[in-house]
Formats: structure tokens, sequence, C-alpha cells
């Protein structure tokens, strides 16, 4: 556990779900942010981007990711037990650089709920002219450039040292480098793995507290939403929602229209509807458009319980896309979803891949403190499709301790063609964390150590 010194505060945890990211500063001396900042210089030149590898490569960044105003930051957010991801990168804005255009990192994940962050490093001054990371305050919430409004990036001006905390799906580029100077920023990936059960920040009200008025949350149509992921995060699982005061049969054609943010606004309003609506919109699942469809299933998840029932049942329907959108929103209810344990089980089976990666996926948020998915998840470790393997090893990652009986199937995941599949598998190992796995786990270390101070110049 983190000293509660370190942890976020209300405010800070408020800023977090309306505008997406939040910064805080190691107090480390500036000679050692001058150092990382030399050996990305050196490692670019010599070998090029070490990608993956940079934390044996530049071991340094380590302390800044173990730092107590880092960790607490991160706790805060996911969990005293996240997960730092196998995937890192040291992201390179050349001198007289054009930057990048806005995007979301590996596609939109339309749940609103906070289970992926990222975390960006800047081991130098960054100025508006050095090509700083521009983001868009309150994107995370919307698929679309228009419902995320990109003419309002902001770009993070920061001094050297400084990590900036930001939700996975939060819009944001590299922006135009006009120095001649190269400009680094080091990405890390984090997740959850439990779900939330109690504050995990120094938490002093129950009610959503609201935020200075910005451009990130204008209007009142989205503080109900807020609201909802702040009681969310303090552990109350999913809240009831306030009845709404226009009718059901108003607020449904909604979920089409095509301004993203009176969509969303209707889905948390529908919400408060609860088992009223629940058929109406496990119907609109079956539409044509995309749009309606993840409208639905922000109604659905805001719903949770009540929906379970029906949503158990679509996992067996005949479109498979409405059998993995089902099983999407069981993994966003997560724990208010375990009377689906059974019917996500079967689906593991599902003859589409896409469904056998959703239910696997949900499976370790659904039933985290249970042995019952760990065969299932097991099997999905051999599947052929490398989506459902790396799904697998994340559900049994959150199984931890419960997925003992998972870990000689994990040992040959240690081997699997897919990187991140290994590198789950060795965090499963960690969590199961029975002589047998740490004996596994050690068994596998010991030969792959990487030697960091090995270099083309230095082979032995």
């Amino acid at each position: 556990m983190t000293d509660q010194a370190f942890k976020l505060t209300d405010g800070q945890i408020a800023q977090f779900i309306a505008h997406g990211h939040i910064t805080v500063t190691p107090d480390l001396p500036r000679e050692f942010h001058e150092e990382i900042f030399a050996q990305h210089e050196e490692v670019f030149a010599k070998e090029g981007n070490p990608g993956n590898n940079l934390l044996p490569r530049i071991p340094l960044i380590r302390q800044i990711f173990d730092h107590p105003a880092v960790v607490g930051a991160l706790q805060s957010v996911v969990g005293d037990d996240y997960y730092l991801q196998p995937h890192r990168h040291p992201h390179h804005n050349p001198a007289n650089s054009k930057g990048q255009s806005m995007h979301q990192d590996g596609g939109k994940r339309w749940s609103h709920r906070t289970r992926y962050l990222l975390a960006f490093y800047y081991p130098q001054d960054t100025p508006l002219e050095r090509g700083p990371s521009g983001i868009v305050p309150g994107s995370h919430y919307f698929n679309t450039p228009e419902g995320a409004r990109h003419d309002r990036e902001t770009p993070l001006t920061t001094p050297a040292g400084t990590v900036t905390i930001v939700n996975y799906d939060l819009w944001h580029r590299a922006m135009p480098n006009r120095t001649d100077h190269h400009r680094y920023m080091v990405k890390f990936l984090f997740a959850r793995m439990s779900e939330p059960q109690a504050p995990s920040w120094a938490n002093d009200r129950a009610d959503w507290p609201g935020i200075e008025p910005t451009f990130a949350d204008d209007g009142p149509e989205l503080q109900k939403m807020y609201a909802h992921i702040w009681h969310w995060h303090r552990g109350k699982g999913i809240a009831a929602l306030p009845a709404p005061a226009a009718s059901p049969e108003d607020l449904l054609p909604l979920l089409a229209a095509d301004d993203e943010r009176a969509g969303i606004a209707a889905a948390y309003d529908l919400a408060g509807c609860g088992t009223e609506v629940v058929s109406a919109l496990i119907d609109l699942l079956y539409e044509d458009s995309a749009t309606t469809r993840r409208h639905a299933a922000y109604a659905l998840s805001a719903i949770g319980a009540p929906a379970v029932e029906a949503l158990g049942a679509a996992l067996s329907r005949t479109d498979p896309v409405a059998r993995a959108d089902a099983a999407t929103i069981l993994g966003d209810i997560a724990l208010a979803a375990a009377p689906a344990t059974d019917a996500l089980i079967a689906a593991t089976k599902d003859p589409e891949a896409s469904v056998r990666q959703r239910t696997a996926e949900a499976l370790g948020t659904v039933a985290p403190d249970s042995p019952a998915p760990a065969p299932c998840l097991i099997d999905g470790l051999g599947d052929e499709d490398v989506a459902v393997r790396t799904a697998a090893t994340l559900s049994l990652c959150r199984l931890g301790p419960h997925a003992a009986e998972a870990v000689a199937a994990l040992e040959g995941a240690l081997n699997d063609e897919n990187r991140y599949v290994r590198g789950n598998a060795l965090f499963a190992l960690e969590r199961i964390d029975t002589p047998l796995a740490k004996d596994t786990l050690i068994k596998h270390l010991m030969p792959a150590r990487w030697c960091p101070i090995t270099s083309p110049e230095s082979t032995f």
C-alpha cells in the first residue's frame, strides 16, 4: 500500500473522470531526467528505438514508475494491484517534425469505466514549440472526432520529469516539433486487475463533487454520466440512476442520433428507467447501425444487474455481433453479472472468434474470485486466434490464485508466438503465487534475463 499522502484527492479524481487526465511530478532532481534524456539520445542514435525492451535498456526509467507520487496516482485511479502491461514505447518526436494525426490507442473500447490507463513521462522540458503531446480533455467518452471535439486540443506543455496519467481512450497526438532538438515521451500501459470495492484514493465525500466549468464538460447533459462513473470508482458497483424527465418512447430514438453527445446522454437517461427498457435495448443490439448498438450498450451497462438475465440469453442468439456485444456488456457490468458466469463459460466455445474473445475477457471481471472460469480460459490459451489467447491470459491474471490449475498451460503460453500472450502469462503466474507458479516463473526468467549493460560496443 502507498502512503495516503501520495493518493489523489476527490478534486483530482473528479478531474480525471471528466477530463481523462491528471499530471503528477515526482520529486527527483533535474540531473536524473537529464541522464535519462542523454541515454535516449545514445540508444536511438546507436541502436534505434528499443520498443518494449525500454526498461532493460534504460533501467533508470523504472525509478519514475516506482516513485510514490506516481504509484499513488496510479493506485488512486486503477486500484492498488494494477498491472504494468508488457507494452511500453519511447515516442521519439524528431526535430522539425510535422507531428501526428489525432487518434485513440488500440481502437476504441466502448466502456466508460476505467480499466486501462496510459502514462506519459517526459525526460526534457516540453514547451509548445518542441512538439508536446496534444490531448482533447473529455474526449475519452467519444468514438468520433465530432463527439470528441478535436478543435479543443490542449498541449501538455510540461517541465522535465512530469508524468501525465491518461485514460486509455483519450484522443491524443504528437504535435509538430518546430525546434532543432529531439523530444522524447515514454508511454506505459496499465490495466486494472480488481473491480473497485471501495475508494482507492483519499476520498472524503460520497456524492459527485462536480468540476470547475471548462469546455470539457460544457452543458449539463454529461453530468449524470460523470456521477455514474464516480460512484463506480467508489466501489458502489453500478448505482441506480435517477428516472429521466422524458419518456422511454422519446429517448430510445435518440440513441441513433448523429450527435454523439446527445446519444450518450440519452443512454444514461434511459438507464434510469431500469428493467422497463431492457427488452427494447436488447433488440437494438441487432440494428445495422454501429452507433445505435453502441449507445444501447452504454445504457444496458449502466442499468447493470436488471439487464443481466436478458444479456445472458442474448449470448445464444443467432447474430454473432450481438453475441459479442452481450458478452462485452456483461464484462463491463462485471461483478453484478456473476449470475451469467455459466452462460459466458458456455459461450467460450462459440464458433466466432470475436465472441470467444469477448467472453474470455468478460470472465476476468465477472467472476475474478471463482475458479469456475479457469478450465475454459485454459482452453483459450490454445485457441487459434491470438486475440482469444490474449484475452484468456489477461483474465487468468485477474483470477490470480483462483487459477492455480492453469500453471502448466501458462508455462506453455510462455512460448506463444505473440509477445503479449507471453507477457500476460508471466504476470498470471506471478498473481497465482503458488510455489509451483513461482518455480515455473523463475525457470523461465533465468535464461531469458536481459543484461542492461550489454551493447554492440560491449558484447561480453
